[in-house]
């Protein structure tokens, strides 16, 4: 039997991947977006980290569950029928899976992520 360890979190020991988004999701601009990959579970269906963007506006279909922190910055989540949720430094939530709509980076966005990738559809 393996004995777990803690993961504690230090980004000054991560290495950063960015990256731009496939341009069928654009809506506005092309935000440079880069993550900070912390940790993932044998079975790749669960990860954490901190992700960053620059200011952009692109469509989102969840296949995930996804609990975030923001950190920085403000970003705009809609959903399919228009409902809009503001998100800045501070908030704390929940996308869950199957959520369709639209992610907005007004002022660049900075969060911690914690994703749950079940694999079913």
């Amino acid at each position: 039997m393996s004995v777990m360890q803690i993961q504690k979190m230090d980004v000054s020991k991560l290495a950063a991947e960015e990256y731009f988004l496939a341009s069928e999701k654009l809506i506005l601009g092309n935000p440079k977006q880069t993550v900070w990959q912390h940790y993932v579970d044998p079975s790749a269906k669960f990860l954490t980290g901190i992700w960053h963007s620059e200011i952009g506006k692109w469509r989102i279909n969840y296949t995930e569950e996804e609990f975030c922190q923001m950190l920085e910055g403000i970003s705009i989540l809609t959903d399919a029928q228009g409902l809009a949720v503001t998100l800045k430094q501070g908030d704390n939530f929940v996308i869950p899976r199957g959520f369709h709509g639209t992610w907005e980076v007004v002022q660049p966005s900075r969060k911690i992520y914690v994703i749950y990738e079940s694999g079913e559809v």
